[in-house]
């Protein structure tokens, strides 16, 4: 029986383990990485092959929804329709929906530490005096809402979400009410009238 190199056994077995011609051969063990997952790993001796670059698969990217129009368009109130919006909207989703802004100021967080940016808008259904939205520092992405009602009592609120808020004085006659059953803050003035909602 006629005997042949081992190299030139596999070489014929295993295609993926073909090493490219070379005039130089040498005498140390190299490792041939497979072409395709899940074959195995084979180590010969002999000229190092031409490397084979295997591409990493994509992964697949997640389409953040991002509506098309404005709330009035959709015929939703905004205190509904911007929360939605909060981990997903950016400011240039904000422009391109509602234009641009016609104010701008620093949020600070409990250090007084500058954590972000928010833009004052036109609320497009005016049923609010403004909105504003704030944009985290890090990731860029929409935070906080802050709705300023054009009229609206505290009275309205608690017929809207309960009583189950915490109230805090909030100086000048102010107070401050936080729900812990929702993400959401109302800052009411000596009258009883709501000065902002903040969504969160």
């Amino acid at each position: 029986m006629k005997h042949y190199p081992l190299v030139l056994v596999l070489s014929l077995v295993c295609p993926i383990a073909r090493a490219a011609e070379s005039t130089e051969a040498s005498e140390t063990t190299r490792t041939v990485q497979p072409s395709e997952p899940g074959t195995s790993v084979v180590v010969l001796p002999g000229p190092r092959p031409v490397s084979r670059p295997v591409s990493a698969p994509r992964k697949a990217v997640a389409a953040e929804a991002k509506p098309a129009s404005a709330p009035q368009a959709q015929g939703q109130d905004s205190a509904i329709y911007f929360p939605k919006l909060i981990g997903t909207w950016r400011l240039a989703d904000a422009r391109r929906v509602l234009g641009q802004p016609v104010r701008q100021r620093p949020s600070r967080d409990t250090d007084q530490s500058v954590d972000g940016q928010i833009y004052a808008f036109p609320d497009p259904t005016r049923r609010y005096k403004q909105v504003e939205l704030e944009f985290d520092q890090g990731d860029g992405r929409l935070g906080a809402v802050f709705m300023y009602p054009a009229q609206m009592t505290w009275q309205e609120c608690r017929r809207l979400w309960g009583m189950n808020a915490n109230a805090m004085d909030a100086g000048k006659g102010r107070t401050f009410y936080s729900y812990s059953s929702r993400n959401l803050d109302v800052l009411v003035d000596p009258e009883g009238k709501v000065i902002s909602l903040g969504l969160y």
